[in-house]
């Protein structure tokens, strides 16, 4: 069909046909649709007749290749003009097979097996007709208090940015609407969502224009760049005008600065939103505030069909407003080649057959084993096969793995880490006990796992957070582990056995009482459907760990935001000439967070050489080279992420202590060395100016490399523009 049969279309539709385009409902109001007429609640408050419902330009939350297709037959019975439907769903860390949670997904630096994990996610979300995901978030988040940065990949732009293509890559693929078995990407949340105050969700968000463009905007536009298809609101405000009611982010910024011409999507209700904002006094108010902003999609609120017809008779929105909008819906739904097929790729004996398929489950198992980290060792770890297991805990036999935003993932379908270790020491190796539950306790829980306890070698704690406390609205004030987890600890540590902490959480801890009283801990995440196999055959070595940590983990929650590429100071602690007290400094807590950005432990041991460079000058045409070698001193192989970092020493504006720019994740045999090489430009040293201008400084910087953030090895060279 081509951008002319799509405007006739649009020239033939009434304007209340145009405006319902532009409205997106909960699958309950479709025909054929399970659960179809269970429309209660704050949906019945909607009052949406059926003649709208005829006319919706797209459906949240349908799935299952049988029921799209019997609920897109009868919408193209009831639509005029046969316009489908456009399915979209949350497919955030996989569809039925479970992938990791973002975040950790993000520990692995593996831009190949992200962009895999999308394409499982897609081909089995497609295959049950879903065309639109609702991912990648690619939040830059420094508050481990919000629940959702189990949604993000980090605190670092660049990674966060590395990420955001790999994702769209795997959703998308090459060519969109010739493969159906891809969906169409929407980047979330634009803008600064992760950066609520406070770590509250849906909380408000303050911060200077050049804060947002250096550090929040750049995954965004990564996103973009590779093609992702829509956009979806955040909640927040934005230079304080909730983002949703926000035209000079949407259209001056999005759409005119960066040339953004696909759909965009409110997220769930947040057009009404703008009232409790206190930004439109009333719904009308309200729809057009977002329609002029360049919202083209109003998710589960009615604002624009009740009252946009108004506003445009009364001259108060432009026709042509509503116009742009539809035709890039339809443009959309054209790409996904629903015109000449609107079942795309919904294909019920497919789905069967791909969904949850062991090829699928094995890439799950593959992502688990590259996401999980570990964080402490002290000679327990690897596991011997022969040594009594007591298996002790609230996640030692719990399915609750699988994370928030899995949507139709099933626990009973999840490898429990019990069942892992069995499988590989045998079943009379290993004992489990629950000891307590993730927030309670009983005695007699506690009685039987002392006498588990008891009778073994090792004890492996399975501790963490259920699914609930992080996510959405999983805000937590308190980033301990619940006291009565942390009691466990403490009551198990006399006894004097090899203690391992295993830790299921969607987001980074506070870890005391458990990184002091643990002999290893290991941080899974919520690893997703193998979640259980993958643990096992890391504690037992059949794995080398090789995660590392992108967000760093706080020492105190009185630290936080505490990230690694954060500024000096004009009193900096431990600068040559600092005085003892009056510094930057806590009294009572180091600066430093526990355990930071880039960390993580190995089987073996890694040495670095002294880094070298190719040139103590660069210049715009000509890059330097910085070269180190790597060597695996340990004995087994294993995969280390060579970090480059950089610090401009003196910029217009005060330039963060280090910026990664650049990463290599190398596998080394045992006694195997490999030389790095690191082409840093003068393109990476730009930032931007306080007149917004990005551009670099002459003058010297500092490029560091090595394992982390903390520990590196450093040398120095100048910019120079002559």
């Amino acid at each position: 069909m081509t951008e002319q049969q799509l405007v006739s279309i649009l020239n033939q539709m009434t304007i209340d046909e145009k405006i319902a385009q532009l409205l997106q409902l909960a699958a309950p109001f479709y025909e054929g649709a399970e659960g179809e007429g269970q429309i209660t609640g704050p949906m019945a408050a909607m009052g949406i007749s059926k003649e709208v419902v005829a006319n919706t330009g797209s459906v949240l939350g349908l799935t299952g290749a049988q029921q799209v297709i019997q609920v897109q037959k009868a919408h193209m019975n009831n639509n005029r003009l046969g316009i489908p439907l456009l399915m979209m769903a949350d497919i955030v860390h996989g569809y039925k097979t479970i992938f990791p949670v973002p975040l950790a997904l993000g520990c692995s630096w593996d831009m190949q097996l992200a962009e895999r994990t999308a394409e499982i996610a897609a081909a089995e979300a497609a295959a049950a007709g879903v065309h639109v995901t609702f991912a990648p978030m690619v939040d830059l988040v420094r508050d481990p208090r919000w629940g959702r940065v189990m949604e993000s990949t980090g605190e670092d732009p660049f990674l966060n940015g590395e990420f955001a293509r790999a994702f769209v890559r795997g959703f998308q693929g090459r060519d969109l609407t010739g493969d159906p078995s891809r969906v169409a990407a929407c980047v979330k949340h634009f803008a600064a969502y992760g950066a609520a105050e406070g770590g509250r969700d849906y909380n408000t968000v303050d911060m200077s224009e050049r804060q947002l463009r250096e550090y929040y905007l750049p995954a965004y536009q990564a996103a973009l760049d590779e093609g992702c298809e829509m956009v979806m609101t955040s909640f927040n405000t934005v230079d304080g005008i909730p983002a949703t009611g926000n035209r000079r982010l949407m259209r001056d910024l999005l759409r005119d600065e960066w040339g953004f011409d696909g759909v965009l999507i409110s997220d769930w209700g947040a057009v009404k939103e703008l009232i409790p904002h206190g930004v439109a006094a009333n719904e009308a108010e309200a729809a057009r505030k977002a329609i002029q902003a360049g919202v083209d999609i109003e998710m589960m609120t009615p604002c624009y069909v009740r009252h946009l017809r108004d506003l445009v008779e009364t001259g108060q929105v432009e026709e042509a407003l509503i116009d742009e909008a539809v035709l890039r819906i339809l443009k959309l739904k054209r790409k996904l080649g629903l015109f000449d097929n609107p079942y795309r790729g919904a294909d019920p004996e497919r789905e069967r057959e791909i969904v949850m398929c062991a090829e699928h489950r094995q890439a799950a198992r593959e992502a688990a084993l590259k996401s999980i980290v570990l964080l402490k060792n002290e000679g327990v770890l690897p596991l011997q096969e022969d040594r009594n297991i007591a298996l002790i805990g609230p996640f030692a036999q719990s399915g609750d793995i699988l994370g928030p935003w899995s949507w139709l993932g099933e626990q009973e379908e999840a490898v429990r880490l019990y069942d892992g270790l069995r499988a590989i020491s045998g079943a009379n190796r290993v004992v489990a006990a629950r000891g307590c539950g993730i927030e309670t306790g009983t005695d007699a829980e506690w009685d039987e796992a002392l006498r588990a306890a008891r009778n073994a070698d090792v004890i492996v704690l399975a501790l963490g957070e259920h699914s609930e406390m992080s996510g959405e609205a999983g805000s937590r004030a308190n980033i301990r582990l619940p006291q009565v987890q942390l009691e466990l600890i403490a009551k198990l540590k006399p006894l004097n056995k090899p203690i391992v902490a295993v830790l299921f959480n969607g987001r980074p801890l506070d870890l005391h009482g458990v990184f002091d009283q643990a002999d290893a801990v290991v941080e899974a995440w919520y690893p997703g459907t193998e979640g259980g196999a993958a643990i096992a055959e890391l504690l037992y070595g059949k794995h080398n760990p090789s995660g590392r940590l992108t967000m760093s983990f706080p020492y105190a929650a009185g630290q936080i935001p505490v990230y690694y590429n954060h500024f000096n100071t004009g009193r900096p602690q431990g600068a040559p000439d600092a005085q003892e007290r009056y510094v930057s400094q806590y009294l009572d807590i180091p600066n430093e967070p526990l355990l930071p950005f880039g960390y993580g432990l190995s089987y073996t041991s890694f040495e670095y050489s002294e880094p070298a460079i190719s040139s103590g000058t660069m210049t715009p045409e000509q890059p330097v080279r910085i070269r180190v070698r790597v060597t695996n001193t340990g004995d087994v192989a294993g995969d280390e992420v060579v970090q480059l970092y950089v610090r401009d020493v003196a910029g217009e504006t005060v330039r963060p202590v280090k910026e990664l720019k650049d990463f290599r994740k190398i596998s080394l045999q045992p006694g195997e060395s490999k030389e790095v090489e690191f082409i840093l430009s003068e393109r990476q040293l730009r930032y931007h100016h306080t007149n917004l201008e990005w551009i670099s400084d002459p003058g010297d910087f500092v490029a560091m490399v090595g394992p982390n953030s903390r520990d590196t090895a450093e040398l120095t060279f100048t910019l120079t523009k002559q």
